[in-house]
């Protein structure tokens, strides 16, 4: 049936906000439209099967969506408004569901993910045709598909260049809030019948995590308290991001993975600061367009996320398989490699689902450069451990490590974890957190334990080949088979040049 019309704004009689990726109420698009479009909005989250099903039981990040939920549904409801949950495959559920509330409109904010945008397509069509529109909107990012471009039209894939557009593009009228509270008498309360409440974790086939025990602050009000710990001190964010064993993050990586923050807010902030010479807030505003950047390449180029490099050639690589290969990448998965920046860095994600970025890029050069294993087993792997897994950044990381990428880094930089270790672990204060065992080495032996005398590894309980293993490569004489190995990689280029 065709939507039904009304005065004013109003132009349908009742809609369905479809929430995903974007847990909050305030500065949310596609919430702010649904209740300037409808006069009565009913809202919805579905716990995806098609997503969960395939997740270990105890996943935190599950666990995260559903605390969060949890605040959103009360928030919801203090506005007079309700939360419908289910636990079905998102695409068959929409539409029927959309049907028997009788709504005209379905809303939502937009994701440009391979799978989600094949579940949105579906949806689309099956809401056509029972006469019922979808509507989506941009959410979690600043600029997105087209909204950047190089002036021969084409999408950018150098940052610095993006960077300089995306600057030159932004103001505030892409960085403001969207009002969602001053329409929020639209929202109207979820049928009684209609699951009342936010599902416990066994009641949708998981248990709980070591989430709490973290300390990991969900919902909204955890964004927000995360974010204004942050602002006192995002002015030294530029010197102190790189050390781990510094409170230099924001942390805030998974809020805006679910969306309990918005990136307008945080990008709004840090823009302003910036302006004002904050030189911390421009170095963090920078790692935010990162994040646009890398959601325009997975939009215009979406072969990267089906196994391919974004530079072909590259594929032409050999990496090692076999038994020996799985040996190793079961090392590096257990923090068994024999360097411990690396080491700890993988027990870190392994207890809380974060790694710190730096440490992000040690292991993953690690991976492809010391190991020469493929970057895509570690990108499945982060993929699976990571709380705030986003697939455009974990592939574009990924790619810039592997050097595969777009705009990555050259083939021949290749990170040493020792000197990388003495540089921003320097007292070894984050090894020792998360490796006990060498808790005791002393100064520079612990970046290096097999280098120490035999009397120090004794004095500090330290068994090279028990307790902690030797190093399972040799770095030097591994760089130097990287080198080689990415030899096809320059012959091809060569070729090319030369017309063959």
């Amino acid at each position: 049936m065709p939507p039904i019309l009304l005065a004013a704004d109003k132009t349908y009689a009742k809609g369905l906000m479809w929430f995903r990726r974007d847990l909050r109420v305030d500065d949310n698009a596609a919430l702010y439209h649904a209740l300037r479009a409808c006069r009565q909005l009913l809202c919805v989250f579905v716990f995806d099967r098609a997503i969960l099903d395939a997740l270990p039981r105890a996943d935190r990040r599950v666990e995260f969506i559903r605390e969060s939920l949890v605040e959103l549904a009360a928030e919801l409801r203090a506005l007079g408004g309700g939360l419908i949950v289910r636990h079905a495959v998102a695409e068959d559920e929409i539409a029927p569901l959309a049907r028997a509330l009788e709504v005209q409109a379905v809303f939502a904010n937009r994701d440009d993910e391979p799978q989600a945008l094949a579940r949105d397509a579906k949806v689309l069509g099956a809401l056509a045709n029972g006469g019922i529109s979808f509507h989506t909107y941009k959410d979690h990012a600043v600029f997105e598909r087209d909204e950047l471009l190089t002036k021969t039209g084409q999408p950018y894939t150098v940052f610095s260049a993006y960077k300089r557009a995306w600057l030159g593009k932004v103001d505030g009228f892409y960085l403001k809030p969207y009002p969602v509270r001053s329409h929020a008498e639209a929202l109207a309360p979820a049928p009684r019948h209609d699951c009342p409440r936010v599902p416990a974790l066994g009641e949708i086939g998981f248990e709980k995590s070591n989430l709490s025990e973290l300390e990991i602050p969900t919902g909204s009000r955890g964004g927000a308290a995360l974010f204004e710990d942050f602002f006192q001190r995002v002015d030294r964010y530029h010197q102190t991001r790189d050390y781990p064993a510094v409170r230099g993050p924001s942390y805030l990586g998974v809020h805006l993975r679910f969306g309990t923050v918005s990136v307008r807010q945080l990008a709004g902030v840090a823009h302003q600061l910036s302006l004002q010479g904050d030189a911390g807030a421009s170095t963090w505003l920078g790692e935010l367009i990162w994040r646009d950047f890398f959601f325009q390449v997975l939009a215009h180029h979406p072969q990267v996320c089906e196994g391919k490099s974004f530079r072909p050639e590259y594929d032409r690589i050999q990496w090692h398989h076999g038994k020996h290969a799985d040996t190793l990448f079961d090392a590096w998965c257990r923090g068994r490699t024999g360097y411990p920046l690396v080491d700890a860095a993988m027990a870190q994600i392994d207890q809380s689902g974060y790694m710190h970025n730096r440490l992000r890029m040690v292991a993953a050069s690690f991976l492809c450069k010391d190991l020469g294993l493929d970057w895509r087993r570690g990108e499945r792997y982060f993929a699976l451990q990571l709380n705030d897994f986003e697939l455009a950044s974990n592939n574009g990381n990924w790619q810039w490590a592997s050097s595969s990428g777009c705009d990555a880094q050259p083939y021949f930089r290749i990170f040493n974890p020792v000197t990388q270790s003495e540089r921003f672990d320097p007292d070894g204060k984050f090894i020792r957190r998360y490796l006990p065992q060498l808790a005791k080495l002393p100064g520079a032996s612990i970046h290096a334990p097999w280098t120490a005398a035999p009397l120090e590894l004794e004095a500090a309980g330290v068994r090279l080949g028990d307790n902690y293993p030797l190093p399972i490569v040799d770095h030097a004489e591994a760089r130097e088979r990287t080198l080689q190995r990415y030899a096809v990689v320059r012959e091809a280029k060569r070729g090319r040049k030369c017309g063959a």
